[in-house]
C-alpha cells in the first residue's frame, strides 16, 4: 500500500513539473510574438500618418 500511494505521489509530482514547464515556455514565446506584433502594427499606423500627411 506504501509503494503504491508513493508511486502516485511521484508520478502526480512528475506530471505537474513537465506540465508548468510547457506552461512557462508558451507564456514566454507568446509574449515575445506579442512584442514582435505589436511594434508591426505601430509600423504599420505610422506609415499611414505619414501617407495620410503628406
Amino acid at each position: 500500500m506504501k509503494k503504491s500511494l508513493t508511486l502516485i505521489t511521484v508520478l502526480f509530482v512528475v506530471l505537474m513539473t513537465s506540465g508548468c514547464s510547457e506552461t512557462w515556455q508558451g507564456a514566454k514565446k507568446d509574449t515575445k510574438d506579442n512584442a514582435e506584433w505589436s511594434k508591426d502594427k505601430v509600423n504599420e499606423g505610422a506609415k499611414y500618418i505619414e501617407k495620410k500627411t503628406d
